[in-house]
C-alpha cells in the first residue's frame, strides 16, 4: 500500500479508536476507509479486526478506575466474550454474511433505542430488583452480541452499552465494561484472523499503534462526560450506525 494511504489508514485508525472507548462504532469508520483504499471486504475486515485490538487495551487501561469491586463480573462476563468472539470469528471464516449483514443494523438500531429508554426502565424496578446478581438474560445477550463481534465488529460497542445500560445502573461503569469486553473479542479474533485470515501487516503496523493512543484517549474524555450527554451521544451515534448499516444492505440489494 502506497505510504500516502498508510498515513491515512493510521490518522482514522486514530480516531476509530477514540470513537471506540467514548461511544463505540469506530470500526465503521476504519473498515470503509480500507475498503475505499482498495483492500477487498474480507481481507479489510479481518485487518480492521486485528488493527484495532490495541485501541480495546488502550480503553481498558483509560478506564482501570471503573473496575474496582468489578473482578467477579469481569470474570463472567469475560468468559463468554471469549466463547462468543470465538463462535464469530470461526464463522466469517467459514459462512457467507448476507444474512447476518441485514441483522446487524436491526441489532445496533435496537441497542440504541434501549439505552435512550433505560432511566425510564430501571426507574420502574423496585429496589430488590435492582440489587440483585445479574440476570440470565444478559448473558444469553453477551453472547450473542460478542459473536456478532466476532464476525464484523462494527457498532459492537454500541450494542454491549445497550445492553449493560439495561442491566447496570452505572452508565460509566457500562462504558467501561464495553471496553473491557470488546477486548476479549478482539483479542480472540487476532488470534483466529492472524492465523487463518488474509491480514494486511503493512496496514496493521501502522494502524495498530494509532488505535492505541486513541482508545486511551478516548477513555479519558469519557470518563469526563456526565451520564446523561455520554448516554445522548451514543444513542445518537447508535442510531446514525443503524442508518448507515441500512443504507449498505439497500446499496448491496440494488
Amino acid at each position: 500500500m502506497p505510504a500516502v494511504d498508510l498515513v491515512l489508514a493510521a490518522a482514522v485508525a486514530f480516531l476509530a479508536g477514540a470513537v471506540n472507548s467514548v461511544a463505540g462504532g469506530g470500526s465503521l469508520i476504519l473498515f470503509p476507509t480500507l475498503i475505499a483504499l482498495g483492500l477487498p471486504p474480507v481481507t479489510a475486515n479481518v485487518t480492521n479486526s486485528v488493527a484495532q485490538w490495541p485501541g480495546y487495551l488502550g480503553g481498558v487501561a483509560g478506564f482501570r478506575r471503573e473496575y474496582a469491586g468489578q473482578r467477579g463480573r469481569l470474570l463472567r462476563f469475560g468468559l463468554v466474550a471469549l466463547l462468543g468472539g470465538a463462535a464469530g470469528s470461526v464463522l466469517l471464516l467459514t459462512t457467507p454474511s448476507e444474512a447476518f449483514a441485514v441483522v446487524v443494523p436491526v441489532l445496533v438500531l435496537l441497542a440504541s433505542l434501549l439505552l435512550a429508554v433505560q432511566p425510564l426502565l430501571t426507574r420502574r424496578l423496585p429496589d430488590d430488583e435492582r440489587s440483585r446478581r445479574d440476570p440470565l438474560w444478559v448473558y444469553a445477550a453477551l453472547f450473542a452480541a460478542t459473536v456478532y463481534g466476532g464476525y464484523f465488529g462494527g457498532a459492537l460497542g454500541v450494542i454491549l452499552v445497550g445492553v449493560l445500560g439495561i442491566a447496570l445502573q452505572r452508565l460509566a461503569l457500562a462504558n467501561a465494561l464495553k471496553s473491557a469486553l470488546s477486548a476479549v473479542t478482539a483479542t480472540v479474533a487476532l488470534v483466529v484472523f492472524g492465523l487463518f485470515g488474509d491480514v494486511r501487516w503493512d496496514v496493521v503496523a501502522v494502524a495498530a499503534p494509532a488505535c492505541l493512543a486513541g482508545g486511551f484517549l478516548g477513555a479519558r474524555l469519557a470518563t469526563r462526560i456526565p451520564a446523561r450527554p455520554l448516554r445522548w451521544l451514543i444513542v445518537a451515534f447508535g442510531v446514525a450506525v443503524s442508518l448507515y448499516l441500512f443504507a449498505e444492505v439497500s446499496t448491496a440489494d440494488a
